[in-house]
């Protein structure tokens, strides 16, 4: 199962480097008045890091109140 996952993982990796290498024009992106001129490959590539961290870091934090649970209800068995 774990190759499969790691197919998975390189199938995405190798989509979004080709997004990324055949989008090279420069952009303009505006949040909250802020202004960023870059290129759209270094633009997918920062979201998609961003997203990794910010999922990586949410499956952690699920992980570990479930793990958290299972030890108070674990220690109020008799």
């Amino acid at each position: 199962m774990r190759f499969v996952f790691l197919a998975i993982f390189v199938l995405l990796v190798a989509a979004a480097a080709i997004f990324a290498i055949q989008n090279l024009q420069p952009i303009t992106v505006s949040f909250l008045g802020m202004t960023i001129h870059t290129r759209l490959a270094v633009l997918a590539v920062a979201v998609y890091v961003l997203g990794a961290v910010t999922g990586g870091s949410l499956l952690a934090l699920v992980r570990q109140s479930y793990e958290g649970a299972s030890e108070v209800i674990t220690r109020r068995a008799p």
